[in-house]
């Protein structure tokens, strides 16, 4: 059977290893110099707000990528930026796939954007507006569902013991991520939408690269 299994950081290819490096001066800088007592506050400038947000700005379409919550979520978003990223970037060379991960973020946001647009509606949920939402989750999965659609059948390792083909784990795992999105649980502070979003622009846009035969 054919196996999975990510490369060394030492043969990281480019893109993969400028984004974990800035993602991570970018986190530290948060920690360092934002929160509560901090001397400036990342999140109201560079973090995604709803479009009836003041603190709503064009540039945070991009630079929400680049924030996250804690180390947990960062460490999950880069774990699978690395293990899924690099093969992707070497197939597709450094522009091709730099492209493709900033066109899932941007994606994954107008689609988290309309989901809350549409809530929104409901004038006792208003204060939503003001609600940051951060981090590479959305540009995640759609590097998650590229591989997935790339190399159905290979196997990878769940905590790195569980063998499972890779379409299985993506199905199991959009699946979980639509089926919360749809039920839209009171206290589910996880952007679900920007995850179905990322995936579905993802897809699309393997799909569309692979049928016109781009670099595969």
């Amino acid at each position: 059977m054919t196996q999975f299994r990510p490369t060394g950081y030492s043969s990281l290819p480019t893109i993969i290893k400028n984004l974990l490096i800035i993602n991570g001066l970018v986190f530290f800088a948060q920690k360092t110099f934002g929160g509560q007592y901090g001397s400036f506050n990342f999140e109201d400038v560079f973090a995604l707000h709803a479009f009836q947000s003041d603190l709503f700005r064009p540039w945070q379409l991009i630079t929400h990528m680049f924030l996250h919550g804690d180390l947990g979520h960062i460490f999950g978003n880069m774990l699978a930026l690395w293990m899924f990223g690099s093969i992707l970037e070497n197939i597709w060379g450094p522009k091709q796939f730099l492209l493709f991960y900033f066109l899932c973020g941007v994606g994954a946001a107008m689609i988290h954007l309309a989901a809350i647009s549409y809530e929104l509606m409901d004038p006792f949920k208003i204060a939503m507006a003001d609600v940051p939402t951060m981090g590479a989750s959305g540009a995640v999965f759609g590097i998650l569902i590229a591989f997935v659609y790339l190399f159905p059948n290979t196997y990878i390792y769940i905590y790195f013991f569980i063998p499972m083909k890779a379409k299985w784990l993506g199905i199991l795992y959009f699946s979980y991520e639509l089926f919360y999105a749809l039920r839209n649980s009171a206290g589910d502070n996880v952007a679900r939408w920007a995850h179905v979003g990322g995936a579905i622009v993802g897809f699309v846009l393997v799909y569309i690269w692979k049928r016109n035969n781009k670099r595969f």
